[in-house]
């Protein structure tokens, strides 16, 4: 009897894996086919520049199928709206101001206080929630229709004993602040609440801490977690993939955006794929004009970086290395959670390092990274189809 129990059990867990691998294998075919799509449609847009110029009816021609594609471009690429456009120099400055380890109670005491009068300058009313091992920060801007929830955009603010964490994860505060000072006042139907989560370093306690209050998850429509979003490197090759987790990248260097999120969850993930169907400059006027001043051969403007997101089944059983951020407790719960990650060890040498400091930090990446934020948040705080 025990022996037949135990084969039954042995078939049965068999079963469940190619299950999975099978699941995986298709939603990786399905992302893959869409990311070629946003791939070859600005192929399309972009081919032929070097052609020679047309004369007569020929031109006249071309000049017809140019309106097409640039009608074509302009329904994919819509216009940010200037309350909508990120600054590049507020989120370096938030960066630079945080250039310190982050690790000791008093470190961590000194980065709330930044953060704090970070929201409160924006007109925001944090509040300090305590767990056994640390304290959050949670803050909200209630919507104009409560019946259709809330969107939690966050980062953890820790770092590791021995680096300033530029990257890990000043750069996720930051963004989270920027978008703080950017739909702090931006009418929209779901409510934005943010949490900046204290001891991920630790273990994942503050998130783990933040789940466990049930009134965090009433009407919770979705979650976007931030961790390390500033590093990008431009040599081929330098960009590793994790094992057990096929993928097609959208380049062969590292200067893609990842974002992680559960299959039950896909809307959150489209949000995200969508958002880098805009105008290529994400940054303000105000910082172009003042780049210009500072060095008029200096390239501007913060190029949106491709995205490539990343459904995952079984909420990462089989993939335990998309588990490593505060997202992951809120998968525990049922709750639709994105990760956006620049990869973390797979891109930079210096994770965990000293020398994770604001000089490592991509400035255009991380600008635009930050817009591709701000939009897919955005656009998930109108009311529409639930993310969850």
């Amino acid at each position: 009897m025990r022996y037949t129990t135990k084969r039954f059990w042995l078939l049965l867990l068999l079963l469940m894996t190619v299950v999975a691998i099978v699941a995986t294998s298709v939603f990786i075919k399905q992302h893959k086919e869409s990311v070629i799509y946003s791939i070859r449609v600005e192929k399309i847009l972009t081919a032929n520049k070097d052609t020679k110029t047309p004369k007569g009816e020929d031109a006249q021609i071309l000049k017809h199928k140019d309106t097409e594609t640039d009608n074509f471009s302009a329904s994919l690429h819509p216009p940010i709206p200037a309350s909508l456009q990120v600054s590049a120099d507020q989120l370096f400055a938030h960066v630079q101001r945080l250039n310190f380890t982050r690790h000791t109670p008093a470190e961590r005491s000194r980065t709330r206080a930044y953060i704090i009068t970070e929201l409160k300058k924006m007109g925001w009313k944090p509040k300090l929630e305590r767990f056994q091992d640390g304290i959050n920060i949670f803050a909200e801007r209630p919507g104009t229709d409560k019946d259709t929830g809330a969107i939690l955009v966050g980062a953890h603010y820790d770092t590791i004993y021995n680096s300033p964490g530029a990257d890990d994860n000043a750069s996720g505060v930051a963004v989270t602040l920027e978008l703080a000072r950017i739909l702090g006042s931006f009418p929209t139907p779901r409510t934005l609440q943010l949490a900046f989560f204290d001891q991920e370093e630790a273990g994942l306690l503050g998130s783990k801490a933040f789940v466990t209050n049930k009134k965090h998850l009433e009407n919770l429509q979705g979650v976007i977690v931030m961790d390390m979003v500033g590093y990008a490197c431009h040599t081929p090759l330098c960009q590793k993939y994790p094992t057990g987790l096929p993928v097609t990248p959208p380049s062969d260097k590292g200067d893609f955006l990842a974002v992680i999120g559960d299959t039950e969850h896909l809307p959150l993930l489209h949000a995200f794929q969508n958002s880098q169907m805009l105008p290529a400059v994400s940054l303000n006027k105000g910082d172009q004009e003042e780049r210009h001043k500072n060095d008029k051969n200096k390239k501007v403007g913060g190029l949106i970086p491709p995205v490539l997101t990343l459904p995952i089944p079984l909420k990462g059983l089989l993939t335990p290395d998309t588990l490593r951020s505060d997202h992951a407790p809120f998968w525990y719960q049922g709750i639709g959670a994105v990760l956006v990650t620049d990869t973390a060890n797979l891109r930079t040498p210096h994770y965990h390092q000293p020398s994770d400091i604001p000089a490592t930090i991509d400035r255009e990446f991380f600008t635009g990274t930050a817009q591709v934020v701000v939009n897919a948040t955005s656009k998930l705080l109108e009311n529409g189809v639930s993310p969850n």
